[in-house]
């Protein structure tokens, strides 16, 4: 892992485009560049190609990468044509950064879910650089750090994302982010944006098993962990955890653990 050196946030901001704008910098930005997708669409050069940027698509270039982003009318999910395209971006280096970035192959392109805990990062970080009187300018570089890491933790959980397993990694990320919550395979594919059908068909062939077969693995493994630590009732367990049936529950845990929930904290509790 990257050693203790520095890294420096030179500027962090927010924009978000209702008109065309042009960015070109085939020499590279000098400087690394993080940037979050956060609203409507854009295109940018990714691995050499002009391609289209997306929600949820996490863009990483070192200093002397050719970079070019193109903000004009895209057509969104109800089929308008709009100009509109929201963003986060960070210009950083250092030579911690040097370090961070070297330890790993860092493509252009990573497909990340918009939880509150990554933007909450952003935001922080756009926050530290308005401060006009800042004694404490060492926090925008720990929270730099901490972003950087995040990004080694999402490459190790969603590697490298080609265009037949891109709509499967977002599957993936919605069945984590609503597990504990009821969800159809059709909720999926309407948030998707596909058919049910090539969901489920291109789900089996990125990661070995279906939806639900996934969705029913998190849901255990998070009831697991309630039933471990938290003072819950199995029953609230269960439906906390997605369940809306104890009696379901209770089976496919046992098939599961090999021992009933009420077994389950009995035993593991007595080991805390």
């Amino acid at each position: 892992m990257p050693t203790d050196y520095s890294c420096q946030v030179l500027t962090a901001g927010f924009s978000f485009h209702r008109k065309p704008y042009i960015g070109l910098h085939p020499e590279g930005v000098k400087n690394y560049l993080m940037r979050l997708q956060t609203d409507g669409r854009c295109r940018a050069r990714v691995d050499g190609v002009m391609s289209l940027v997306d929600t949820g698509d996490l863009l990483l270039f070192s200093p002397d990468e050719p970079y070019e982003l193109r903000v004009d009318k895209e057509q969104n999910p109800m089929g308008e044509s709009l100009v509109e395209s929201g963003d986060y971006h960070i210009f950083f280096n250092g030579d911690w950064v040097d370090e961070w970035w070297n330890h790993h192959k860092r493509p252009n392109r990573i497909k990340v879910q918009l939880t509150e805990s990554l933007l909450t990062l952003f935001r922080q970080l756009v926050l530290e650089q308005r401060r006009i009187s800042n004694p404490y300018p060492e926090i925008a570089s720990y929270y730099m750090r901490i972003l950087c890491l995040e990004v080694d933790r999402l490459l190790s959980e969603h590697p490298t994302i080609t265009n037949t397993n891109y709509v499967a990694y977002e599957i993936k990320s919605y069945i984590e982010e609503n597990a504990s919550s009821l969800f159809k395979l059709e909720d999926i594919a309407a948030h998707i944006g596909i058919s049910v059908s090539r969901g489920v068909h291109l789900f089996k062939e990125a990661f070995g098993k279906s939806i639900m077969q996934y969705t029913l693995d998190v849901r255990l493994n998070m009831a697991r962990e309630r039933i471990i630590f938290s003072p819950m009732t199995l029953e609230h367990v269960a439906e906390s955890s997605g369940f809306n049936n104890y009696t379901y529950f209770h089976r496919v845990f046992r098939s599961r653990f090999g021992m009933s929930p009420k077994e389950f904290r009995v035993i593991h509790r007595e080991q805390m």
